[in-house]
């Protein structure tokens, strides 16, 4: 049964989880920081309340986290084989994990902001210093032990969606379990992969919290 060929593809389905993972969660970052930036500072207890765009961005936060994931992993398969050139591999599963990840994030980050105590942005403000100067080296800088939390909270959920694109031929551990576990009946490749994952998830949460805690000025 744990033939030289079986070893292989799991690793393989390791490197894909990883690979659809951490690009999935660096490019939600890069779409979701912006976000969840704007979210925090434009509402009404913000640094700029705007309540058109808080509203307008809180919607679409909300909309697109109220889809599961596994009906927008098929509702944007056109957009996804626009962009790859094709609707399945782990490749094309970035697409939508990107596209679930980004309003997870901002939330976080939103929340995250929010978090800051409102004195130090009012003694950044009395030595004149700008919205933009506040948003980087006080919200930011302030916020970074939760942001890392965030962080590790979205990569583990993350994970568990690229886990879940296997029932579509998404590729990684989670197409391994469906495929042998689901449809082949072999248990012991599907244990295996749960377990992989698992550890998977262990680990990042684990080096997460390990950064999160050094940076915490509070300890």
């Amino acid at each position: 049964m744990w033939t030289e060929e079986v070893i292989n593809m799991i690793i393989k389905g390791i490197g894909e989880t990883l690979y659809m993972t951490v690009v999935s969660t660096v490019i939600g970052y890069v779409f979701g920081i912006p976000m969840g930036v704007l979210m925090a500072i434009s509402d009404k207890d913000g640094l700029r309340p705007n309540g058109v765009l808080y509203k307008v961005l809180d919607v679409i936060a909300n909309i697109t986290r109220s889809i599961p994931f596994l009906i927008l992993l098929i509702l944007i398969q056109p957009f996804t084989r626009l962009v790859v050139g094709k609707s399945y591999g782990s490749t094309a599963t970035i697409v939508p994990l990107v596209v679930a990840a980004i309003p997870f994030i901002a939330r976080m980050v939103e929340s995250s902001l929010k978090e800051v105590d409102y004195g130090v942005i009012e003694a950044a403000r009395s030595m004149g210093a700008s919205d933009f100067t506040i948003v980087m080296k006080v919200l930011l800088v302030e916020a970074r032990t939760s942001l890392i939390t965030g962080a590790t909270i979205a990569i583990g959920t993350i994970l568990g969606y690229s886990a879940m694109s296997g029932t579509v031929g998404g590729g990684g551990l989670g197409d391994i379990a469906v495929r042998y576990g689901y449809y082949r009946y072999q248990a012991d490749i599907m244990i295996v992969t749960v377990v992989l994952l698992v550890l998977l998830v262990q680990i990042f949460q684990s080096v997460g919290m390990l950064i999160a805690n050094r940076l915490d000025k509070r300890r």
